[in-house]
């Protein structure tokens, strides 16, 4: 198998599972080295296992919990540089539902959750990981993003505000590089059987429904060199 990422370094966030999971296993199949970021230490440790099952070369692990610890992804960029002398990719994959209720009943707990994950946390990375993959050969970024933040929904609201923040800031920052090698998309994977999948539909049958690993591919294929998209929003229907 040829390695298009090989020398190169990731950063994954959302990395113990899921599609975030998924994607460290298959950015390791084309070469590169992950670093790997989440909650929970054991799943992280368990992408790891998959990653060198694969072939892979063992990741570097990093537990962070985004609500709790957000300033330290300030730190992330340089730190990875520091440690690995490059970043090459980016693909940020962590994302919380916090609850489905409508939008009057939101509460401040739940709201303070998903702003900080899923758009205060993409803010600090791109604040701390441009410098490095504007200095790669060919920076590549992936946020991950959902239908539901151009698409408004009932009860969706407090989830779809944050994503759709998210695009927002990323399509920015797009347009910003531009004129640079780097390289920024937005990923709408689709109905996937993740858990925050199941707890948004837990009447769903999760087998009927597109694994994680099935839409990695699609994912790592937007980081390779040859990429030469920038601001769009790919899924895999489109790919």
């Amino acid at each position: 198998m040829t390695q298009p990422l090989a020398g190169s370094v990731a950063l994954v966030t959302g990395a113990s599972r899921g599609i975030g999971a998924a994607v460290a296993v298959e950015l390791a199949r084309l070469g590169a080295h992950c670093v790997l970021t989440a909650r929970s230490q054991g799943g992280l440790e368990e992408t790891d296992d998959a990653i060198r099952a694969a072939g892979g070369r063992a990741a570097t692990l990093l537990p962070l919990d985004l609500t709790k610890q957000a300033e330290k992804l300030d730190m992330l960029g340089p730190s990875i540089v520091e440690r690995f002398g490059r970043l090459d990719v980016l693909v940020h994959a962590a994302g919380v539902l916090a609850k489905l209720t409508p939008v009057a009943h939101i509460q401040p707990r739940d709201w303070q959750e998903a702003v900080a994950v899923n758009l205060s946390a993409c803010w600090r990375l791109i604040r701390s990981c441009d410098p490095p993959l504007r200095a790669a050969p060919a920076g590549r970024a992936v946020v991950l993003t959902d239908a539901v933040a151009t698409e408004p929904r009932a009860y969706w609201g407090l989830y779809g505000a944050g994503k759709a923040g998210q695009e927002h800031l990323v399509r920015a920052w797009a347009a910003e590089t531009a004129r640079t090698p780097l390289r920024v998309s937005l990923f709408d994977p689709g109905p996937v059987a993740t858990q925050l999948r199941a707890v948004a539909m837990p009447g769903e049958d999760p087998a009927k429904l597109r694994q994680p690993a099935e839409v990695a591919p699609a994912i790592a294929a937007l980081c390779v060199p040859e990429e030469a998209r920038r601001g769009a929003t790919c899924c895999v229907n489109r790919l």
